[in-house]
């Protein structure tokens, strides 16, 4: 991911606690009231009833007695000043439940002794009462006089849980607090399903071609109902096949222009002047490594919602309630039905077929975020040595424009052909860019006149993007199931039964919930991924991106402080002591955070992990999946606190490749790209391990030097190895031994 914004992440627990005044009783008690921050959250007393739900309820957060709060007082109405709030309230009522690695709020009378709470006075235990989860990451608000923690254990979906709060909890004098009934307060809560969306959307897409609810026939591909074609790839365009003999194509890193060049229209007037940029598409494939490069698309079901004018932006309720980047969210029990069919470019690296005949086996390769399929040529470099063919398709808003394209030079002739870009200019700011605002999801957007303002999905963040991602990989999986003919290059080149994923970063990102999901997909690597993204975005170089969204929510709640972009949330990593907030605003972005997490788990990956393997789906229970990770120390892009998120959820560490990058020469570099930058020092290693991976499914250890397989230290993914953003200060690495392991818990 070499940029990554949490599009619209805005204010909707920015504003969630109301101030509480400090108690004239000799002692602090928790508080017992009937609204949302006047009593411990989460709790089922926030919902209500609907059989339309897996769990059988649905959050409800009521209008002028929950939100909007402003200024610590709860306002009868939303107003243009604090809308993203309601918009965010209005998305958050959607859920069939709370977030599975929920933050849990405790509101006191009074102030408390931080350092008092411990895993014996507040927790998480299961319906019965049988201990489940400590509590990480707490702080204390002095001006709410809330505290706060995060469930160390990623919870089961559709399960009923208890919180527990006992009076062993000090105040600021020592002494004990107040707490119900037996000396303990006891709140239930469950949780929501998050994952079955996708897992009925890949079920949709699998039923017969007769059942009317086959994801194909409602997307309106061509004779969906009985044949299978429709789907498959195909690589002509004007009546050329796309089609060039990888030894005829001149291999480059940059300009000049003589081998593979991409057009990317970047405006979104085709015809205004600097519509286009050209540049050299980078080839690291030695020659005579591979057979051919193909170019050619293929459709996939959209379930994305997608105006006309790509700027149609509507609150729950209103109008249809749509907007453009979305997925809606429908009951959990029912299927989001596609609104269409698009077609997606496609890129395929060939063994050569005299030295490996085929049916190959096939590895699709997920790109990062702003990255694109012609990624390919930089990350498969063994993969057709190996007598693996690769194939890749953009992520969801990715490739610039619909027009732009590629023109391949091959024996000194140049062929120029759409390369199906799918970023959309949904901003309104006249540009296209790579991802970024222009596709992946519901965005910010400029109004004919002023300045530009928030979406209406102001949680969704990346979510949906990633979803129809995954979706765009289960098609292109089975566009090649369904038989793959490359003209020039023979027919039936794969074998359906040895179709595999890897990919790096935002590809890793989708490609564990791909695999959390898909039993075609039988083997994964997946490089550098981490969850859940808001964490990304306020840890890693994409602050700014967040700052922005911050910005331009309403109300704006960047809050100043020492912090990096404009904004403090004084909230520590797990294994750091506990926090008493100091800067003003801090809280409500605490807030604001645990909310965007906790509406995106449909479409972050420490959703997925856990089943995987942890809890595998039926699908591949009897075959288990072969899956590898690979992180990297010091990762300044996704970091490593949050691939410690995600590796948890999914018991996943024994699977965990950890590249030292602190011991080599490129150490003060992010090494977020080591598995397709060769100005990283562990790139070879990496890639001499995936292709042995892929090939194999063995994970070996191709440079004990620099790598770690499985990782040594776990607790190497609680801490960033560079000064948290919150200090103020920039991403500064140092080399080994100097930089060593993180201290470990600090409590």
């Amino acid at each position: 991911m070499r940029r990554i914004g949490v599009a619209a992440l805005v204010g909707c627990g920015a504003a969630l606690v109301a101030v509480a005044p400090s108690s004239a009783a000799t002692r602090v008690s928790i508080r017992h009231g009937r609204h949302y921050g006047q009593r411990i959250f989460p709790d089922n007393a926030f919902t209500v009833r609907d059989r339309r739900e897996l769990t059988g309820r649905r959050v409800r957060f009521r209008l002028g007695l929950d939100y909007p709060i402003v200024g610590g007082r709860v306002r009868r109405r939303c107003t243009s000043k604090t809308y993203s709030i309601c918009d965010s309230y209005a998305e958050l009522n959607r859920l069939d439940g709370f977030d599975l690695q929920p933050r849990v709020t405790v509101p006191f009378t009074g102030s408390i002794r931080l350092a008092s709470v411990n895993d014996s006075d507040f927790f998480i235990t299961d319906r019965h009462g049988r201990f489940v989860s400590g509590l990480r990451q707490l702080t204390f608000d002095p001006t709410s006089h809330t505290l706060a923690g995060i469930s160390d254990r990623f919870l089961l979906e559709g399960t009923r849980y208890r919180i527990h709060v006992t009076k062993g909890i000090r105040d600021s004098h020592g002494r004990r607090i107040r707490a119900c009934r037996h000396g303990a307060c006891v709140v239930n809560f469950t949780t929501r399903t998050a994952s079955g969306e996708l897992v009925r959307i890949r079920k949709a897409m699998d039923l017969s071609l007769s059942d009317p609810r086959n994801a194909y026939v409602l997307a309106g591909f061509p004779g969906a109902s009985t044949s299978t074609a429709s789907r498959r790839l195909t690589w002509v365009q004007n009546g050329k096949a796309d089609v060039f003999p990888s030894a005829s194509v001149s291999p480059s890193l940059v300009d000049p222009l003589n081998g593979m060049v991409r057009s990317d229209q970047v405006k979104a007037n085709p015809n205004a002047p600097g519509a286009f940029s050209a540049s050299a598409v980078p080839n690291l494939i030695a020659p005579g490594a591979s057979g051919y490069f193909a170019f050619g698309s293929f459709l996939s079901p959209r379930y994305q919602y997608a105006s006309a004018s790509g700027h149609h932006d509507r609150p729950y309720g209103r109008g249809d309630g749509l907007t453009d980047g979305e997925i809606p969210i429908v009951p959990s029990k029912r299927t989001p039905r596609p609104f269409g069919a698009d077609r997606l470019g496609v890129i395929a690296v060939t063994p050569d077929p005299k030295a490996f005949p085929p049916p190959w086996p096939a590895a699709v390769y997920g790109p990062g975020f702003t990255r694109s399929d012609y990624d390919i040529f930089v990350s498969a470099d063994y993969n057709a040595a190996r007598g693996i063919l690769t194939i890749a398709t953009d992520p969801a808003g990715h490739g610039f424009g619909s027009q732009s394209k590629t023109t391949v030079t091959s024996n000194g002739v140049a062929t120029t052909f759409l390369s199906y870009g799918r970023g959309r200019d949904l901003d309104g700011d006249g540009t296209i860019g790579d991802g970024l605002n222009d596709g992946v999801g519901p965005t910010g957007h400029y109004p004919p006149h002023g300045s530009e303002l928030p979406s209406h999905k102001p949680i969704d963040g990346l979510q949906s993007g990633l979803v129809q991602t995954v979706v765009d990989n289960m098609a292109l999986g089975r566009a090649l199931k369904a038989g793959l003919d490359i003209p020039g290059v023979g027919t039936n080149l794969v074998d359906a039964h040895r179709i595999m994923y890897y990919g790096i970063s935002f590809g890793g990102i989708y490609g564990t919930m791909l695999m959390g999901t898909d039993p075609l997909f039988h083997r994964g690597l997946m490089n550098v991924p981490g969850g859940p993204i808001a964490d990304i975005a306020r840890l890693s170089g994409f602050r700014g991106d967040l700052a922005d969204t911050i910005r331009r929510s309403r109300p704006n709640y960047l809050n100043g402080g020492p912090g990096l972009n404009g904004f403090t949330e004084d909230l520590p990593l797990r294994d750091d002591p506990p926090m008493v907030i100091k800067h003003r605003g801090a809280f409500q972005l605490q807030e604001l955070l645990g909310a965007s997490n906790w509406y995106d788990r449909m479409g972050s990956p420490e959703t997925f992990a856990p089943r995987i393997r942890l809890r595998p789906d039926p699908a591949w229970r009897s075959h288990p999946k072969e899956v590898a990770f690979q992180t990297a120390y010091a990762d300044g892009t996704v970091p490593n606190p949050t691939a410690g998120t995600l590796y948890r959820a999914g018991a996943l560490f024994d699977r965990v490749v950890y590249y030292r990058n602190d011991k080599t020469a490129t150490y003060g570099s992010d090494p977020h790209g080591w598995l397709a930058d060769p100005t990283l020092a562990g790139r070879e290693s990496g890639q001499q391990q995936l292709a042995e991976f892929l090939d194999t499914g063995q994970l070996l250890n191709t440079n004990p030097a620099w790598l770690e397989v499985p990782i040594a230290n776990r607790v190497n993914l609680d801490c960033l190895h560079y000064p948290d953003p919150q200090t103020g200060q920039a991403q500064v690495r140092q080399s080994y031994p100097a930089s060593g392991d993180c201290p470990g818990p600090r409590r």
